[in-house]
C-alpha cells in the first residue's frame, strides 16, 4: 500500500514548502496537510487538509487513523525568537506535540517520522568552528533546551521501542514564500524585502555575526532524503548536522548592493543579538553526507540572486 503522509504544522516556514514539494513527488491524495488554523494560501487548501492541534494526542490519533497515515513530518514549533518571550507556552509546544507523534510511532499507529531540531542545541560553550557532530551542548534559550531536550527522546524512542524517527538540525533558513516566524535568523529574509521596497533594511544582528545559513529548497531537498533514505543508513538518531553556507549581515548586504548599488543597511542588535552569539559560526555535516548522501546546492551569490527575483515575484502578485 502507497505510504500516506501527514505533515503537522502545515502552514510554517518550513511546513508549507515541504507540503508542496511532497505533494508534488506522492501527489495530492498522499499528502495531508495539517495545522492549528486555516491555511490562508490558496496551494495548501487545495490539497487535504485538517486541523491538528498537536498538543491534543486524541485529536493527533483520530487523523491518523482517518487517513491511514503511515508517515509523519511534525514541523510545528515554537521558535527562538518568540519562545523566549513565553517560555512555557514553548517548551510545551515543542515538547508535548514531540511525546504525541513518538507516541504514536511506539504505539504502531505510524511508521516513519520526521523531527526537525536545530543549531539552537549548542551554546556558547560549543566550539564554533566546524562544530561537531557530537560535541558540548549547553543552550541557553528555551527553543534550544527544547529541541536538544527533544534529541535525547527520539534517540530513547528509537533504542527503547524501535520507533523510527529521522532528524536534522537545520541552520537559518532563508526563504522568499512565507513571512518570518519569530526566528533569529530572520533578518536574512527581511533584509530582501526592505531592500527591494526601500533600499534601506535595520539589522536586529550586528555586521559581523556569523552564522549557518541554508536556502530553503536545500533543506527541503535534505529533510526529502533522510526520509527517503533506508532505514540502515540513517545511523543518527538523536539529529544530523546540516550545513551548506556560512555569512554574516554584512556578506550579505555586500552581495545585495551588487543588484542594488543604493541599497544601504544600519545595525541596531536587540534581543535576538545574544541568541545568535550563543551559536555556532559553521557547522560539520560530514555525518550526513556519509550515511545518507546529502549535499547542497546553493552557495551565497545563488541565494541573493534566487531570493530577489523571488520577493520580486510576491511584490507583482501582489
Amino acid at each position: 500500500m502507497p505510504s500516506k503522509i501527514l505533515i503537522v504544522g502545515a502552514c510554517g516556514q518550513i511546513g508549507s514548502e515541504l507540503t508542496l514539494a511532497l505533494r508534488d513527488i506522492h501527489g495530492d491524495d498522499a499528502v495531508v496537510a495539517s495545522d492549528i488554523k486555516p491555511p490562508t494560501s490558496s496551494e495548501l487548501s487545495g490539497g487535504l487538509f485538517e486541523i491538528l492541534d498537536a498538543t491534543d494526542y486524541e485529536n493527533f490519533k483520530t487523523v491518523v487513523s482517518t487517513h491511514k497515515i503511515d508517515t509523519v513530518y511534525m514541523m510545528a514549533a515554537m521558535l527562538s525568537g518568540t519562545a523566549e518571550k513565553f517560555p512555557e507556552k514553548g517548551w510545551d509546544l515543542n515538547m508535548t506535540s514531540l511525546f504525541n507523534v513518538l507516541n504514536l510511532g511506539k504505539e504502531q499507529l505510524v511508521n516513519k517520522i520526521f523531527w526537525p531540531s536545530s543549531i539552537a542545541v549548542f551554546g556558547p560553550t560549543t566550539p564554533k568552528v566546524n562544530t561537531p557532530q557530537q560535541t558540548i551542548m549547553e543552550p541557553s534559550t528555551v527553543y534550544g533546551i527544547s529541541k536538544q531536550s527533544g534529541e535525547r527522546w527520539c534517540a530513547y524512542y528509537h533504542k527503547r521501542y524501535g520507533v523510527d524517527v529521522r532528524s536534522i538540525r537545520y541552520p537559518g533558513l532563508i526563504s522568499y514564500k512565507t513571512a518570518p516566524g519569530g526566528g533569529t535568523t530572520d533578518y536574512a529574509i527581511e533584509i530582501f524585502h526592505e531592500a527591494l521596497r526601500s533600499s534601506q533594511y535595520t539589522s536586529f544582528l550586528s555586521k559581523g555575526t556569523i552564522l549557518p545559513m541554508m536556502y530553503m529548497d536545500d533543506a527541503i531537498n535534505a529533510t526529502v532524503s533522510i526520509m527517503d533514505a533506508p532505514e540502515e543508513s540513517v545511523k543518527i538518531r538523536s539529529s544530523y548536522n546540516l550545513a551548506s553556507v556560512s555569512f554574516t549581515p554584512e556578506d550579505l548586504y555586500v552581495e545585495i548592493k551588487k543588484h542594488i548599488p543604493d541599497f544601504h543597511i544600519d545595525y541596531e542588535p536587540d534581543f535576538r543579538q545574544d541568541i545568535a552569539d550563543s551559536w555556532p559560526d559553521s557547522i560539520d555535516d560530514s555525518d550526513a553526507r556519509t550515511d545518507w548522501g546529502w549535499k547542497h546546492d546553493f552557495n551565497l551569490e545563488m541565494i541573493v540572486k534566487a531570493m530577489l527575483e523571488g520577493v520580486k515575484s510576491l511584490e507583482i502578485t501582489h
